[in-house]
């Protein structure tokens, strides 16, 4: 598959059309993903209507780097006249009013969407198995997981279904499945896109984000859709850069801090071996690159655990069978419905998480349990703060393992979540990171995850994209799929 500026000089030279690029994408999710089930909703007509639309505003010279060119978004953002689920039966029939501002930002720029991707309930998961919708296969290995809760997106964009996906990223859900997709999986700093119409999981840690085959692809993507959103108070009014001209710039002379924590145990001897030879990778390139710590680095699982289940016990009241969503038939009071609504309507881990947040939440242990981590939580943001004094840049794996077994790991909730250990500080800190393929482990691709200063998506992006110029992981598909 080309690059999203190949495809977009195709489009604006005539070579090819919307309506040829959007059916040609159909037709491969139509072929493909029974093994796969990257989607839970194709838009066939809306797709159509849309390309036909992008084919004429090319036609009146109105081209822009992602008009007419095909994707798809994570089900968690709400899309006008098209099921928004979040991968829970609880909105198995909600049809959204609206769309998520990164919706609107992606329509002005006459992007086509062809389907809403699967995902880990509520993005409440770690493997893409919470799905109410079932399990999304990894492409390298369909009996492995792809990583969660953008695990469709991931899926999706690794068998080149669709050039790009949107995600969301709350404790790694953008990384982590691009590491075990062997794709780029782009976070941008907390605020920097509008959480505005994404249902809410953990709100002080939600962020929108990308899922493209390499760090240029991120770049045009993340341009269009970042920006300031009156509708949303955690929208932070600044500048957005033109990020497909910095990816450009020279890292010669950057340094870079490796924190030993992100070699810790638990890595297997494959992702370490890869991640060194990255770091050579990088050396080469004129990175200065040294070892660093971050030594409250170790509580952010713990930390994660308190405050995101905290907020997403507060943000899930909302469904409570009365006003949209699942509602339990024939209820025999309302104390019933609400019960038989929630209880009916969630999965297993949302209720955990529910009942975790509201454990901690609940008098005589939001001291001891919430705040206590929201201490230790600005301790982890300290400790990047001044590694950030120093380094312009902090490297690791993305995951200590490559993509694990489906099923392996569901019966044990604490091994689940400790495959997010590399990627939860960042969002405590509310700090962009990118994912890119750094080699494979088993046969199964593994990441590197590159960690920059508050708002420098420009820098992180140019130094993936260098990598990705000076290497070809980025490139290799998955058996059977063409590049």
């Amino acid at each position: 598959m080309k690059s999203l500026r190949e495809l977009g000089a195709a489009l604006a030279a005539g070579e090819t059309t919307s309506v040829a690029l959007t059916e040609e994408a159909l037709t491969r999710i139509a072929g493909r993903d029974q093994a796969l089930n990257s989607f839970i909703t194709l838009a066939h007509d809306e797709a159509m209507a849309e390309a036909r639309a992008a084919d004429a505003a090319i036609t009146r010279g109105e081209v822009g780097p992602l008009a007419g060119i095909p994707m798809a978004h994570k089900d968690l953002f709400c899309t006008t006249g098209v099921k928004s689920s979040a991968g829970s039966r609880m909105l198995d029939n909600f049809v959204a009013p609206h769309d998520a501002t990164v919706v609107e930002n992606l329509r002005r720029a006459r992007a086509v969407m062809v389907g809403k991707t699967n995902m880990d309930e509520f993005a409440m998961g770690s493997s893409n198995e919470t799905s109410f919708y079932g399990a999304v296969k990894n492409p390298w290995n369909t009996d492995c997981v792809p990583g969660g809760s953008s695990g469709g997106s991931a899926a999706a964009v690794a068998a080149r279904l669709v050039p790009y996906a949107t995600g969301t990223d709350t404790g790694g859900s953008i990384r982590q499945p691009a590491a075990l997709a062997g794709i780029t999986g782009l976070k941008p700093t907390y605020g920097r896109v509008s959480r505005y119409g994404i249902v809410a999981f953990a709100s002080s840690l939600d962020q929108a984000g990308t899922l493209t085959v390499s760090a240029e692809d991120a770049a045009q993507v993340l341009r269009a859709m970042a920006g300031f959103d009156k509708r949303d108070s955690t929208s932070v009014d600044e500048p957005v850069p033109d990020y497909p001209a910095l990816i450009e710039e020279s890292v010669k002379g950057k340094r870079a801090g490796i924190p030993k924590e992100f070699l810790a145990e638990g890595v297997t001897p494959g992702v370490r071996d890869a991640f060194t030879r990255a770091a050579e990778e990088l050396t080469k390139l004129g990175c200065e690159v040294e070892e660093t710590t971050l030594p409250n680095l170790r509580y952010s699982v713990p930390v994660y655990y308190v405050v995101a289940p905290a907020e997403a016990s507060s943000n899930l009241a909302r469904y409570d069978g009365v006003r949209y969503g699942h509602r339990a038939d024939n209820p025999a009071n309302l104390e019933d419905l609400y019960l038989r609504s929630r209880g009916e309507g969630f999965g297993t881990e949302v209720k955990r998480r529910i009942l975790i947040g509201t454990f901690v939440l609940s008098h005589g242990y939001f001291d001891a349990y919430y705040l206590r981590a929201q201490r230790v939580r600005q301790l982890i943001a300290d400790d990047f703060r001044e590694a950030f004094g120093k380094y312009d840049f902090l490297l690791g794996p993305t995951t200590p393992t490559a993509a694990f077994k489906i099923g392996e790991k569901t019966s044990d909730p604490v091994a689940m979540y400790l495959n997010d250990i590399f990627t939860i500080g960042v969002n405590l800190a509310g700090l962009p990171a990118v994912s890119v393929p750094m080699g494979f482990d088993g046969g199964l691709p593994v990441g590197l995850q590159i960690i920059g200063r508050a708002f420098d998506e420009g820098g992180i992006l140019a130094l993936a994209h260098q990598y990705q110029q000076a290497t070809d992981w980025h490139r290799q598909t998955p058996p059977g799929v063409e590049a």
